[in-house]
């Protein structure tokens, strides 16, 4: 269908409502999303890290996840509802609380984290691709490694790591704008054979030792390492390490909910993160246990071992079962990346373009910039603590947020206008001053200023998990005390 040319529409077929007989996700789908979101090389390293950090106490770890977890449920709850009613991605609605131009530009902040986070993840996406082709290389002739074109490095990469990291870029600019529908293909394929390879990850560690793993794995069970008052601290901790680690994806939720079936599915669908977290902390931590024994702690830097699951599969010394693993990892990658990263971006452009890009087009600029900041992260982004930043950009998200939700719960009532919500006339609802929202705008601001504070006040560093929750909870209160009648 051919967009609307005209160069005041705020159109994009892409962003318009979801036909009632589209909307086709149920809470099996929103169950692989969450599987989705935990199961990357991020996330098996921070809960097999949070295990070792608290010397394996299963209960304050897990009820700590579980805790975070159900805040992340919560508030998903909240924020999908208007996406799933209406039909419509986060930088739509985004538009009913800031007007027409804050949507666009406020919105360009999660563009930017998405852009700088897909680049970054691509670099560690291609570096499996790269595992992967040096095996089959080493396979035909073990010499070939050493020859002198693969000795030769432009911006810490070699021919290989070239090869791979263009690769992985074409790739998934590939995959990701094709249609939603193909995303949730996507999504569901990965979340289903991501944990079939966890399971195959998890028989070769317990199948080494299976006397000595189960032993070890009973003695972690002890009620007594719960029942402690030490322990309340670390729970609240584990808990907004947990929500930290999901912030992320909950502002932009709408991306999704947009296509499930009824409210019903929605609650059904997120309280599976709950479960998610529950399987994938019983793998997690067997491995940690696993992995220990089958490595006999004697080998330098094992704690980093221990929470990779690269270098265990790389210490295991089976090329077959090497390739297998890396392959569902780097499943686990695309769909990650797609996720938390490339969708959000693309909705974010088409919002501030909608007349000019189109999902090919997005695509470009999204593949363009993310090959620039995989490129550079080597030997120029990473030494200049570039993450800082984005977490930066990132303490918009809580206030965002707040703002979002006062405005659609109390101000509006539930109630938004899904044709004033595309017009750019003075005189409509959303156009507010000049397409600015003023009132939002000084609400999130103020919330931005005290989440950012925990990131850069290192007085306060030890707030950073909370700094989400903390940026909602003062923009949601502003906004409310400046908008509420």
């Amino acid at each position: 269908m051919n967009q609307i040319k005209s160069k005041k529409s705020l159109i994009n077929w892409e962003l318009v409502s979801v036909n009632p007989n589209d909307k086709l996700w149920d809470w099996k789908d929103l169950f692989c999303f969450w599987s989705v979101n935990i199961q990357s090389i991020i996330g098996f390293s921070l809960i097999a890290s949070l295990y070792l950090v608290y010397e394996l106490n299963v209960f304050v770890v897990l009820l700590g996840s579980l805790i975070g977890s159900f805040f992340v449920c919560v508030f998903s709850n909240l924020i999908g509802k208007s996406s799933q009613k209406y039909g419509l991605p986060f930088p739509v609605i985004l538009r009913s609380s800031l007007g027409i131009n804050g949507a666009k530009y406020f919105g360009l902040f999660r563009a930017m984290v998405g852009i700088f986070m897909f680049g970054i993840q691509t670099y560690f996406l291609s570096k499996l691709f790269s595992y992967l082709i040096r095996i089959l290389i080493f396979s035909f002739d073990s010499t070939l490694i050493d020859k002198d074109i693969f000795l030769v490095f432009l911006l810490g990469l070699n021919i290989i790591d070239w090869a791979a990291f263009t690769f992985a870029i074409i790739l998934q600019t590939f995959l990701f704008s094709k249609s939603h529908q193909f995303n949730r293909f996507i999504i569901k394929l990965s979340a289903i054979t991501v944990y079939f390879g966890m399971l195959l990850f998890f028989l070769v560690v317990f199948l080494y030792d299976v006397k000595t793993t189960l032993a070890a794995f009973a003695d972690i069970f002890l009620f007594s390492n719960f029942f402690d008052a030490n322990n309340f601290a670390p729970l609240i901790t584990v808990a907004g390490t947990v929500f930290a680690y999901f912030s992320i994806v909950i502002v932009n939720y709408g991306d999704f909910t947009r296509y499930v079936k009824n409210e019903n599915q929605l609650k059904k669908g997120n309280l599976s993160l709950m479960l998610n977290l529950i399987i994938f902390s019983f793998f997690a931590v067997f491995i940690v246990i696993g992995s220990d024994i089958f490595l006999n702690k004697n080998l330098e830097n094992m704690e980093r071992i221990l929470t990779n699951p690269t270098d265990i599969i790389g210490k295991i010394g089976n090329i077959q079962l090497t390739v297998i693993v890396l392959v569902f990892i780097v499943f686990s990658s695309i769909s990650t990346n797609l996720i938390a990263n490339y969708i959000p971006t693309q909705n974010v452009l088409l919002n501030i373009m909608p007349t000019k890009l189109n999902l090919k087009t997005s695509a470009i600029i999204i593949a363009l910039f993310g090959f620039l900041i995989g490129i550079f992260w080597l030997p120029l982004l990473s030494q200049i603590g570039i993450l800082a930043f984005i977490d930066t950009f990132g303490s918009f998200f809580g206030p965002l947020f707040g703002v979002m939700i006062v405005d659609y719960y109390i101000i509006k009532k539930t109630n938004l206008d899904n044709k004033a919500i595309f017009s750019l006339e003075n005189n409509d609802l959303y156009f507010y001053t000049n397409g600015w929202h003023l009132k939002a705008i000084y609400s999130l601001v103020l919330g931005f200023i005290f989440a950012a504070s925990t990131i850069w006040n290192e007085s306060l560093m030890n707030f950073h998990s909370f700094s989400w929750i903390i940026g909602a909870f003062i923009s949601s209160l502003t906004y409310y005390l400046l908008a509420g009648k």
